[in-house]
C-alpha cells in the first residue's frame, strides 16, 4: 500500500524585508546576503500573525478540496509554540472547525519536527488505511537585532494531507537517522529569540548528513545513483549547495555542474524569497522543487534530508506520483510571494518589537492581511478570528 503526501500547500506572511534594504541600513555590501548566504528577502510576520494564523492559511485550501470531517488527526510541528501546555494544533483545530473525533498533538525538535510528524502520520496510515491526517509544520524564525542570524529570519507554514494512495508523493519505508546532544542552536524558556553558534551549527549539520546517509544506505540498500533529486533543510539557500557538495564528496560519484543544479536548484527558489522557516523549510523547499522544476518529475525518486539543531537528523526518500501536476497549488504559492508588501526598516523594527512573548491584555492593530489573524490576548487567552 502506498502512503504519503496527497496534497501540500504552504503559506507565508504578507510582508517582507528586502535584504538590500537591510544591507543599506547595516552599512554592509548586499552581496554578503545575496551571494554569501543566497538570500534576497525575508518574510516578516506582523504582530497579529503567528504560527496558528499561518497554519490556517496553509491548511484552508487543502480543506476546501476534501471533506474536512474525514480528518482523523492533526500533527503540528513547531519550535515557535504559543503555549507551554496546550498544543498549537488545538488552537488550529478550533479555528478551522475540524471534527471533534480527531486527535491533536504538537511535535518539537528544532527544525526536524516536521519530518517527525510526517513519519508518524505515514506510520498511522499504514496501520489504519482509513486515517486521513493533516500534518502542519510552521515557524517564525526570529533572532536578536544585529546578531549574525538576523539576516536569515523568515516565516512560513506548510500543510500536508497524508493518506493512502497519495497523489503527489509516496514515502518509501526506511530511513537513516542520527542524534547527538550538542549546543549549536537553542532557545531557553525565558527568551523569545534563539541563540546560535552559526559556524558550529553548519559543521554539525554536515556531519549529521554524512551519518544519516550512511544509515540510510545500510537500511534501504538505495544508492546515490538511485535518487533523482534532493531536498535539504534550508536555514539559508547556500546551505543546500554546501550539503549537496558534502554528500557528493562522501559517495565519490562524479556529478556535472548541470546535474548538480538540476538535482537541487529548483528547491531553493522560494527560500531565497521567504527566508528560514525552521520546521517548514524542508517542505517549502519541496513545494519549490515541484513548482519550479522544468522537467516532468513523475516517478522520480526524491531524497530528503531533515536537520534539527541540538541535534536530530534523518534522510528518507519518496517517489513522485504520475499526474502529480494536477494536484499542485503553484499559483497560490507564487501569488502569495508576489503580492507581499515591502517593509521599510523602521516598520520592520516596529513589528519586531511588538512581540507577543509574555504579553497579556493586549489588542493588536490590524496589519495581518490574510484570512485569519490573532485579534488579542486577554487574561492570558489568545483569541483568533477568521476575517474572510
Amino acid at each position: 500500500m502506498k502512503v504519503g503526501i496527497d496534497l501540500i500547500h504552504f503559506a507565508t506572511s504578507n510582508y517582507y524585508l528586502d535584504l538590500e534594504t537591510y544591507a543599506q541600513e547595516k552599512g554592509t555590501d548586499p552581496n554578503k546576503y545575496l551571494i554569501g548566504i543566497g538570500q534576497e528577502k525575508m518574510s516578516i510576520a506582523p504582530p497579529d500573525e503567528d504560527i496558528i494564523t499561518l497554519s490556517a492559511k496553509a491548511a484552508a485550501p487543502i480543506l476546501d478540496k476534501i471533506d474536512k470531517n474525514t480528518i482523523t488527526a492533526v500533527l503540528f510541528a513547531t519550535e515557535s509554540g504559543v503555549d507551554q501546555s496546550k498544543s498549537a494544533g488545538a488552537f488550529l483545530h478550533g479555528l478551522l472547525e475540524l471534527p471533534n473525533r480527531c486527535r491533536v498533538v504538537e511535535f518539537k525538535h528544532a527544525c526536524y519536527a516536521g519530518t517527525a510528524a510526517l513519519q508518524m502520520a505515514t506510520s498511522m496510515v499504514r496501520a489504519n488505511p482509513n486515517e486521513t491526517i493533516l500534518v502542519i509544520a510552521a515557524d517564525i524564525a526570529k533572532y536578536d537585532i544585529d546578531s549574525s542570524g538576523e539576516a536569515t529570519q523568515g516565516c512560513g507554514a506548510v500543510a500536508m494531507l497524508v493518506t493512502k494512495d497519495p497523489r503527489i508523493l509516496a514515502i518509501e519505508p526506511g530511513s537513516g537517522y542520527y542524534t547527538e546532544d550538542v549546543m549549536d542552536f537553542w532557545r531557553p524558556n525565558h527568551r523569545s529569540t534563539a541563540l546560535v553558534d552559526g559556524k558550529y551549527s553548519t559543521k554539525v549539520y554536515l556531519n549529521s548528513l554524512k551519518q544519516a546517509w550512511e544509515h540510510f544506505t545500510e537500511s534501504t540498500g538505495r544508492k546515490f545513483s538511485d535518487i533523482d533529486a534532493f531536498c535539504y533543510h534550508i536555514p539559508f539557500s547556500r546551505m543546500t549547495e554546501k550539503a549537496h557538495k558534502t554528500l557528493v564528496k562522501k559517495v565519490g560519484t562524479p556529478v556535472s555542474e548541470a546535474l548538480f543544479k538540476s538535482q537541487t536548484q529548483p528547491g531553493q527558489v522560494y527560500n531565497r524569497l521567504v527566508g528560514n522557516s525552521y520546521s517548514a523549510s524542508l517542505f517549502i523547499g519541496f513545494c519549490s522543487f515541484l513548482d519550479n522544476a522544468v522537467q516532468d518529475l513523475s516517478n522520480k525518486r526524491f531524497g530528503f534530508f531533515s536537520y534539527g539543531s541540538g541535534c536530530v537528523a534523518e534522510f528518507f526518500s519518496g517517489l513522485i506520483q504520475p499526474n502529480y501536476q494536477q494536484h499542485l497549488m503553484t499559483t497560490s504559492h507564487q501569488q502569495q510571494i508576489a503580492s507581499r508588501k515591502a517593509l521599510d526598516y523602521q516598520t520592520y523594527l516596529e513589528f519586531y518589537h511588538t512581540d507577543t512573548f509574555g504579553q497579556n491584555n493586549i489588542v493588536f492593530s490590524k496589519n495581518n492581511l490574510g484570512p485569519y489573524r490573532l485579534m488579542d490576548i486577554q487574561n492570558d487567552i489568545r483569541h483568533y478570528v477568521k476575517t474572510s
